[in-house]
């Protein structure tokens, strides 16, 4: 068996004939149609994110808008991707917000965007190929296994717990609602066709939500005391906060853009094959990384989590063939304008911590699995010792929450979880001689 990655200089051909090509334009009401569509696609995970990490919903939506029209800008209006929140950040964000202030999460969030520009500009000059080296598949397939493994504790807490946080008030109510909120969500996903298969997220909320409402669990006062449209929840730097740099928190934030940046490779891969395009090619994978980085870094400005390029959207480009950019702007402008409603901001808000871990449960799980598919996919043998120790070894470091406290000088070091677990496996591949095989 021989392992493979991610081939940028592979040819691509389309099977079939779009609906709309990348630059055509549709008539006005099929684009609104064709645009909803994708904001449904991206929704439930993209506001799930700020709701898991104590961000602003809105700034999330915003950012998600205006990140999706600064990729597609940066990449010459020739790549049909939409950018929606990153679930690689969220226990990060999580724990960095409880122990350090606002302006160096934030900070720390804009340089995670940063080194996605490095990174591109040194493609555009030397090549791709260290890249693949230094994240091959054995490496970030158990980094993408302990990001939902890791969540996994999040989850099970908000769908058992009335204060999720400190796993206080045991709530049988909170379970039922939590498990009926699952079985929707599995029902959407298994039976549902066409464009419903590709929102199991919404279709669980809504379900759940409805279910909370039943059940009396959802307050509604919020929702009946903010107005339509207001001006969104957003951070804006040195009046709502002070950017400031933690070199504990970079150390424990830039080693996950590793992850992201796979991750980035892999859908854009799989973009190339539906269109049939080389996108690596031209407009070029240095472009597509500094839309993503600038996008994160706009992102970080205004309080939003960190963007990526949504899988569920490439589903909606795979089924209905319609890979305009004009589509995808479409619904890049739609979610800016939802940051401008009060009134969905605040029932977003209002939703009982049972229906998102409800979702989260298989959500989660579905990210730890799709880190399992890649090592599949990506002929992983793990007869081979060194194979088998870098995966065993990113697991417990990443999963067992270990961390490295240190001083360099008068400056705190933290090193913890993913982020360990991502450098150890890196650190591993590069020293670990490769066993030769004896068969393709």
């Amino acid at each position: 068996m021989t392992e493979r990655n991610f081939d940028v200089e592979e040819d691509y051909t389309v099977a079939v004939e779009p609906k709309l090509d990348v630059h055509e334009k549709p008539k006005p009401l099929e684009w609104m149609m064709l645009s909803s569509q994708h904001l449904f696609a991206m929704f439930g995970a993209t506001v799930l994110v700020p709701f898991l990490t104590g961000l602003p919903v809105s700034a999330a939506l915003i950012a998600s808008g205006i990140g999706t029209l600064l990729y597609i800008l940066l990449t010459k209006g020739m790549i049909p991707a939409y950018l929606g929140s990153s679930f690689a950040f969220i226990l990060p964000i999580t724990i960095a917000l409880s122990a350090n202030s606002l302006g160096e999460v934030l900070t720390a969030l804009f340089f995670t965007g940063v080194v996605y520009v490095i990174i591109g500009t040194i493609i555009k000059f030397v090549g791709v190929d260290w890249l693949m080296k230094l994240l091959p598949t054995v490496v970030i397939g158990p980094v993408i296994m302990v990001i939902g493994l890791g969540l996994a504790p999040v989850a099970i807490n908000m769908a058992m717990y009335t204060d999720p946080d400190n796993q206080l008030g045991y709530d049988t109510t909170y379970i039922l609602v939590a498990v009926i909120t699952l079985t929707i969500t599995i029902i959407a996903s298994v039976f549902f066709k066409g464009i419903l298969s590709l929102i199991p997220i919404l279709i669980g909320i809504v379900g759940g939500y409805i279910t909370a409402i039943l059940f009396g669990i959802v307050d509604f006062t919020n929702i009946i005391e903010t107005g339509w449209f207001v001006l969104p929840d957003v951070y804006m730097p040195f009046v709502d906060y002070t950017p400031a740099i933690n070199i504990g928190l970079l150390i424990v934030m830039l080693p996950i853009v590793f992850v992201t940046i796979s991750e980035h490779i892999g859908h854009q891969a799989v973009i190339n094959k539906i269109i049939g395009r080389n996108f690596f090619k031209k407009p070029g994978l240095h472009r597509t990384l500094a839309g993503d980085g600038v996008a994160t870094m706009f992102a970080s400005v205004i309080g939003g989590p960190p963007t990526t390029t949504y899988g569920e959207n490439i589903g909606v480009l795979a089924i209905t063939r319609v890979f305009s950019v004009w589509v995808i702007g479409g619904a890049a402008v739609f979610a800016i304008i939802l940051g401008f409603v009060g009134k969905f901001t605040a029932v977003v808000q209002s939703i009982p911590s049972p229906v998102m871990g409800g979702v989260s449960i298989l959500l989660f799980g579905i990210i730890a699995a799709s880190g399992l598919r890649m090592l599949i996919d990506g002929r992983v043998n793990l007869d081979h010792k060194r194979n088998l120790i870098i995966v065993s070894v990113i697991l417990v470091i990443g999963i067992g929450k270990a961390h490295l406290d240190f001083m360099l000088g008068e400056i705190p070091f933290n090193l913890e979880g993913m982020a360990l677990a991502a450098l150890a496996g890196i650190v591993l591949n590069l020293i670990l001689p490769k066993e030769k095989t004896t068969n393709a």
